[in-house]
């Protein structure tokens, strides 16, 4: 009897203990339901990270002051329209490769490298029927067939042909007007049907780091698309070619890939308007394009399209060349030190001339600013606008003396 009695004790004992483990499990359960009904312990933590873990999720959350803390979703959201893809699928039956036929003779072996990796052909030594010139891009923006590119897509062409998806064989295209100080060009060609187009949007509505999308034909692949974002804008940038020197001014810097064969092709923001014509590539760099925006575009379109000259933007102008002031321009021109910049040659119909400066006249100063050399003294011309009165302080045979100069147009001097 009394071995059955303590052979039993450890069984009862944990009997005990069992019941009371779950009586205490029900109620916590039950305290943890009714907190969760009832918000008991609910605070500004955690809606922030019901917020962060619905962005995770792929589904952003509601941005609420007052019960997130401020915190607002990181998720990605192209736009309303759709993604990438429906942006591409939407656009490149708008995006046009061009081609190019020339002269044997009319595009030269010595063309700058820098334009001549737009083009994936060169003419063939020799005379006679045209041959293959070049291939770049360019886009529709009007349904009747008016199409944008870059001048140094089809300079020096004597027939440009346009593919458009859709069509069997390539439209003979027209030159309307062209701009090469803004590598600007407008094509027309002639369809029975309206074509696709493009939408010009406004590039100061994007943000540096918005994403953008560039179409083109690069190295010969058609309806080639590359991703990145807005880098940067008013890049200037200057190439120097056959003709002369195109000066860039407002560029919009990307790093979406920009290759041989893209220039001409619209660079498109998530509402599929293009911002700008992809144009050029740092070939030393990796992530460095860059696309004239269409705020410059827009500016000249009708003279594009109507063949009117386009005005050229003025450029200050004095009309002096100069050098840098040495030790040996100082003991011939009693300076005191070799500061400044020497006149070395001077237009006689300029401004400068005009107001007194003569040659070896030494420039020590721009509207009261010291100038150290002939390339600060550019720099500070270049900041003048044509119809200032700038004073221009000089020093001639020792004396110092003030001239107020009238700027003027450098390419208006011209004409």
């Amino acid at each position: 009897m009394n071995n059955d009695t303590e052979h039993n004790r450890p069984r009862s004992k944990w009997k005990s203990t069992f019941a009371a483990f779950m009586a205490g499990t029900v109620l916590t359960g039950g305290l943890m339901l009714a907190s969760d009904e009832l918000n008991l312990f609910t605070s500004h933590n955690s809606a922030a990270v019901a917020a962060v873990s619905s962005a995770s999720a792929g589904k952003p959350a509601a941005a609420d002051s007052k019960n997130s803390g401020g915190v607002e979703s990181a998720s990605l959201s192209l736009n309303s329209t759709g993604n990438i893809s429906q942006i591409v699928k939407q656009s490149s039956p708008a995006v046009v490769k061009i081609e190019t036929k020339v002269k044997a003779s009319s595009r030269a072996s010595a063309a700058d490298p820098f334009f001549r990796q737009f083009f994936g052909g060169q003419a063939n030594e020799g005379q006679g029927a045209l041959q293959d010139g070049g291939m770049g891009t360019g886009f529709i923006f009007e349904k009747t067939g008016y199409i944008l590119t870059n001048e140094h897509v089809i300079e020096g062409a004597e027939e440009i042909w346009v593919t458009v998806q859709g069509y069997e064989k390539p439209f003979k295209a027209t030159l309307l007007g062209n701009s090469y100080e803004l590598d600007l060009a407008a094509l027309k060609i002639e369809g029975e049907a309206d074509f696709p187009y493009l939408q010009l949007g406004n590039p100061d509505d994007s943000n540096i780091g918005d994403w953008v999308v560039a179409i083109g034909n690069p190295y010969g692949f058609d309806q080639t698309v590359t991703v990145g974002v807005l880098s940067a804008k008013e890049r200037p940038i200057t190439i120097p070619d056959e003709q002369g020197t195109r000066q860039y001014k407002h560029l919009l810097q990307t790093d979406a890939s920009i290759n041989p064969g893209n220039s001409g092709g619209p660079l498109l923001n998530l509402d599929g308007e293009v911002i700008g014509i992809n144009t050029a590539v740092n070939a030393e760099a990796q992530g460095i394009g860059f696309a004239i925006p269409t705020t410059t575009i827009a500016s000249v379109l009708d003279n594009l399209k109507n063949n009117v000259t386009i005005p050229k933007e003025p450029v200050p102008y004095l009309g002096i060349a100069m050098e840098d002031v040495n030790a040996e321009w100082s003991n011939d021109l009693r300076l005191n030190n070799a500061t400044g910049a020497v006149i070395a040659q001077i237009d006689p119909k300029g401004p400068a001339f005009a107001a007194g400066i003569r040659t070896y006249d030494v420039i020590t100063g721009i509207n009261g600013q010291a100038v150290a050399n002939a390339s600060e003294v550019s720099a500070k011309v270049k900041e003048l606008k044509v119809g200032d009165q700038a004073v221009i302080s000089v020093i001639r045979n020792g004396q110092k003396s003030d001239v107020t100069v009238i700027v003027t147009d450098k390419n208006a001097q011209k004409q």
